[in-house]
């Protein structure tokens, strides 16, 4: 051991070597955070064309998928010029939408048709979905949209410049 290596002591030599492998220091207060916390960018989205492609096992995440959308909304400031986004329906989702269902789903219905309201929010469903299970247009709310099928519809609005989002 040199000289100078014995005057910094065993605990100077450990965090001098940490230090040089890049390993963080932390105090054991901080052992929870090790990475400091996140910092917020603010910025502000320009309104855009944006197509959900919506394939949801159950109520609750339908309604995430709601919350998502109503939230981008706002940022576009509900701007019925610049932005539309619309949502395709072609999974376990699309029974929701049918008046066999409004009962169970009522709450659910109400707000999903409030946020079509304004005309820059469309609900689209796919037809073959529906078809496989055994549910036709007529059953289906007024305030949705059928269409024939979720991929072409999909990958058409892509083709018209609208922004994917799963």
């Amino acid at each position: 051991m040199s000289a100078h290596a014995s005057r910094i002591g065993p605990l100077a030599s450990l965090v001098a070597g940490a230090l040089l492998l890049g390993a963080p220091l932390t105090t054991p207060a901080q052992d929870d955070m090790p990475w400091g916390s996140a910092e917020v960018n603010q910025k502000e989205y320009e309104p855009a064309r944006v197509v959900y492609d919506v394939a949801v096992d159950t109520a609750d995440e339908m309604d995430f998928v709601l919350d998502r959308v109503s939230m981008l909304n706002n940022v576009y400031e509900a701007d019925p010029f610049d932005s539309h986004i619309v949502l395709v329906l072609h999974g376990r989702e699309v029974p929701f939408f049918t008046h066999d269902q409004f009962d169970e789903h009522r709450d659910l219905m109400r707000r999903a048709e409030s946020l079509t309201r304004a005309g820059n929010i469309d609900i689209r469903m796919c037809e073959a979905s529906a078809a496989l299970r055994g549910i036709e247009p007529e059953d289906v709310h007024g305030f949705v949209e059928i269409v024939p099928m979720a991929d072409s519809e999909i990958i058409h609005l892509q083709q018209e410049g609208y922004s994917y989002m799963q």
